[in-house]
């Protein structure tokens, strides 16, 4: 995976630090400071009464014995006393708990929901060579399924974790003022329960890791299969992708099963310390009592106090397996959330208003290469393109003209050179301020679920009704429009059965709405038959009337128009000029126009 610089498959290898993710987690929690002190208090206050509690038990007891006693009479008012205040103790208790539990929900959603606001404004800060090199499957899971799990974890083991912590203190501080022996026999037994765990944890965190990371793959794989079902299917690959979905499959189910038994080992683990504590308890105890050491009330107030040290040991052990899961998918969020970003801007000053554009362009001995490959894409560039030009790239694939065209539009920045757009350098423009400057038809075709006006106009709100039908009439939509059951208010996805061309004649429609003063057309009409490109070719030529445009094209035939053709091979110009020009000399472009017609 590419990583900040980071080569694909570099320390993919890597064990997770579980201490390091959940510390980095609750750092990152800490807008939530004062709400989780808030809960923190309701959960120590909770555990305060539920530990006053048993000894309000002991006197109880100490009571109902007393009465026993040949002789003597059970005081009633002081037991039904002391049964209200174990019962007001009980529930103002509870009432806490509750308190807790919805604030730490509350907590853990809206932490959520940060991740994804920080996840969301993060992408659109990304570098495209991030998402060159990055499943969109992986992404979109670490956007889904890993904040999800983190959510899910946070809500259901931190409130559990931080009421345990607090019952669990306390109640260690309450046996050692009841009676520091049976104190030391009770938290002896339970250490052993702490070293268990820690056994444990270790063994069981890279298998979380590995479950998100696995998990991340198959969706990866599932995206990239149903985004090109009809590739498949038309060659014949389902068995193969069948194949390689039951091997990542299982990778997923192995790690989850390793996981998951391995962190189901501490409730059982748990459990036995419990009752082993109950037993070293409960023989310490009669061996006290009959040295008359302790009344037989501390012996009931101890059975409550290893009941209750015993459970949140039992309950934290449980809420530790869904913290891994939590350690493990964070670890994805925020390596996402750390990626490298684009340069900052915020010092460039230049305000670009592009109503004054004239629209001239110079590349200066421009260079780029990728940031995961030495070697360089484009070498040495340079031409100049005048206002209202239509400017020509052609090549053989691999040539480097798409890759132009994402340095102009600063998709990438330049390794060394510059590119001037009248004579002032975007290096010394925003990013938005460039992208403001271009209409950009490109090859890929994309709808949006919307209507088909919402698609033609995109963020254009202000376009007419009147204005989107002469657009399409001008493209040639105003037929299939007329042909849908609410014409410009249809709604329409990406997977509703709309020919290829039909696509490519909305996206164009799209660009003609956006006034730029330049325009880029990266095989426009590759997806249009030939009389609907002549059409299109006619549009088009109207579009770029008074703009300088840049025209990508692999059939040659539609730029020969063009004022300037520049042809492009291995990152280099080798041959500038119109097509008559470059036919004349039978050279490199003539080769290529002349092989597009051979039988």
């Amino acid at each position: 995976m590419f990583n900040g610089g980071r080569k694909p498959g570099e320390n993919q290898d890597k064990s997770k630090n579980f201490g390091a993710a959940i510390s980095r987690l609750f750092k990152e929690l800490r807008g939530a400071k004062i709400l989780a002190i808030i809960a923190t208090l309701c959960a120590a206050g909770g555990s305060v009464l539920t530990i006053i509690a048993p000894d309000q038990l002991s006197d109880l007891a100490d009571q109902i014995t007393a009465g026993l006693i040949p002789g003597n009479t059970i005081n009633l008012d002081a037991v039904w006393n002391i049964v209200a205040i174990i019962a007001t103790l009980f529930a103002s208790s509870a009432l806490l708990e509750l308190a807790e539990g919805i604030i730490m929900a509350q907590v853990s959603n809206g932490f959520a929901r940060d991740l994804r606001k920080r996840i969301s404004h993060k992408i659109n800060r990304l570098p495209l060579h991030y998402f060159d090199h990055n499943q969109t499957g992986d992404i979109l899971s670490r956007v889904t399924n890993d904040v999800d799990t983190v959510a899910q974890s946070l809500d259901n083991s931190l409130s559990t974790i931080v009421s345990e912590v607090a019952l669990m203190v306390g109640v260690v501080i309450m046996m050692f003022i009841t009676n520091w022996t049976m104190a030391l026999v009770a938290v002896g037994a339970s250490v052993l329960g702490f070293v268990g765990m820690g056994a444990v944890l270790g063994k069981s965190q890279k298998y979380f890791a590995m479950r998100q990371k696995e998990l991340g793959k198959i969706n990866a794989h599932i995206e990239e299969v149903y985004s090109g079902l009809n590739v498949v299917k038309a060659y014949n690959g389902k068995a193969e992708s069948d194949k390689k979905f039951d091997a990542l499959n299982k990778r997923v189910y192995l790690a989850n099963q390793r996981s998951q038994f391995l962190s189901g080992l501490m409730h059982p683990m748990m459990a036995f310390i419990g009752n082993f504590g109950y037993v070293a308890v409960c023989v310490t105890g009669a061996l006290l009592v009959t040295n008359n050491a302790i009344t037989f009330g501390v012996i009931v107030a101890f059975i409550s106090y290893v009941r209750l040290f015993t459970s949140p040991l039992s309950r934290i052990a449980q809420s530790m397996s869904s913290l891994q899961a939590a350690a493990a998918a964070s670890e994805r969020v925020f390596e996402f959330i750390d990626e490298e970003e684009l340069s900052d801007e915020s010092e460039i000053k230049t305000v670009v208003d592009k109503d004054k554009i004239r629209g001239d362009i110079e590349f200066d001995h421009v260079k780029f290469g990728y940031a995961d490959s030495d070697k360089l894409t484009i070498k040495d560039f340079s031409a100049k393109a005048k206002a209202g030009q239509k400017i020509a790239i052609v090549g053989p694939t691999g040539a480097g003209k798409t890759t132009m065209v994402n340095l102009l539009m600063k998709f990438y920045e330049i390794n060394s050179g510059d590119i001037r757009i009248d004579g002032i350098s975007t290096k010394e423009m925003k990013r938005e301020d460039v992208h403001s400057l271009f209409t950009m038809v490109l090859q890929d075709t994309w709808l949006f679920s919307g209507t088909v006006r919402d698609n033609i106009v995109y963020n254009r709100r202000e376009v007419s009704d009147d204005e989107v039908m002469k657009i399409c009439k001008t493209v040639g939509l105003t037929h299939f429009i007329k042909t849908l059951p609410n014409g410009l208010s249809t709604d329409i996805t990406e997977n509703d059965s709309i020919s290829a061309g039909q696509k490519q004649l909305l996206t164009i429609a799209r660009g003609m709405v956006e006034d730029a003063p330049f325009l880029i057309l990266d095989e426009a009409t590759s997806n249009v038959d030939t009389r609907t490109e002549e059409l299109v070719q006619k549009a088009m030529d109207k579009l770029m009337e008074g703009r300088t445009s840049f025209i990508i094209a692999h059939r040659l035939s539609t730029i020969k128009n063009a004022d300037l053709i520049l042809v492009m091979n291995e990152g280099n110009i080798i041959e500038t000029g119109s097509h008559a020009q470059l036919m004349k000399k039978n050279g490199f472009y003539a080769e290529l126009y002349n092989s597009q017609f051979a039988l």
